[in-house]
């Protein structure tokens, strides 16, 4: 393709962006983005598999799912990487759902509010039905994010970080939500003041890791500072860290009182703590853990589904 005509298509793709979030703006029902709206989705105390890069792909969310995981969210996907390669086979895989756990909550990450607004837009128009809520990343630790102010740089950054949410909810018809940290470093935990500028920005929710940027999961999540963003906010706040079995979801409930839990490394190889804190939360029994035939026969549908998604090089995915 010559250099004009990769002009051309970079200016009809934006033309087409800019339509797609007029229509989104004219037909966003706005009972359908609120809070209670979420939380009627979920459930009570509900228990979600978060967010996991390399971890959390379509065949493995689907297991958790149907293992008991209230809602599964999945890897965060760059913005601006559908942006510039919407067709790549990396956007290809991130953007493959589980039939077992539709509709999902799709995680995006960026610092560009048109962009954010672009891609939310695009996403909810291409997979209606298929797409529970767009979350809003804003706590990764990685440097390869940070540097580019996204992830948990936008701690630091609250008037982007507000202009990323507005500009995503006004492009949207689906709720919009963020998962961030305690902060940045012990000095510098905004969590509080954060999730409430996000609150006036218009997210239905908020999810607090209870570590900062600087912890990245060193340490022990700060459940005090969850506590804290629940007490401030008018909006759901789901506690994050440390969650690795089914009594530290009931004492991440208890702590903090959080209106839901996700689960991030506690799934790790264990899809069943889903299954057990479920059990755990509504009869206040301890489940028995699973036997080794079932472990082996979930490892193998797991495998078997990861070489018919993506090939027999996927199987080192698995977690």
């Amino acid at each position: 393709m010559s250099r004009p005509d990769r002009a051309d298509a970079r200016a009809a793709s934006a033309g087409a962006a800019s339509a797609r979030i007029a229509d989104a703006r004219a037909a966003a029902p706005g009972s359908e983005r609120t809070s209670s709206a979420i939380m009627s989705l979920i459930g009570e105390r509900p228990v979600m598999l978060a967010p996991m890069s390399g971890v959390t792909e379509a065949p493995f969310r689907g297991i958790c799912r149907r293992m008991g995981a209230s809602l599964t969210y999945t890897e965060m996907v760059s913005a601006k990487g559908l942006h510039y390669n919407p067709d790549s086979r990396a956007a290809r895989a991130l953007l493959r759902f589980s039939a077992e756990e539709v509709p999902v909550a799709l995680q995006l990450f960026g610092a560009d509010p048109q962009i954010m607004a672009e891609q939310a837009a695009r996403l909810s128009a291409d997979r209606p039905g298929e797409i529970a809520l767009i979350d809003i990343n804003m706590g990764c630790p990685v440097a390869k994010v940070v540097a580019k102010g996204e992830g948990s740089a936008l701690m630091r950054d609250p008037k982007t970080a507000v202009a990323v949410v507005e500009a995503v909810r006004a492009a949207c018809p689906l709720p919009v939500t963020a998962k961030i940290r305690s902060g940045w470093s012990a000095s510098e935990k905004n969590a509080v003041e954060f999730s409430l500028a996000l609150e006036q920005a218009g997210v239905a929710a908020v999810a607090v890791h209870g570590r900062t940027r600087d912890q990245f999961y060193r340490g022990r999540a700060d459940k005090e500072v969850i506590a804290r963003v629940k007490s401030a906010v008018g909006i759901p706040v789901f506690g994050s860290g440390d969650v690795l079995c089914a009594q530290d979801v009931v004492e991440m409930f208890d702590q903090t009182g959080a209106d839901g839990v996700m689960v991030a490394r506690g799934a790790y190889g264990n899809p069943w703590i889903f299954r057990e804190a479920r059990h755990l939360l509504d009869t206040g029994e301890t489940l028995a853990p699973p036997s080794a035939a079932e472990r082996l026969a979930v490892a193998r549908e797991h495998a078997a589904a990861l070489v018919d998604a993506f090939g027999e090089r996927a199987v080192a995915r698995m977690r």
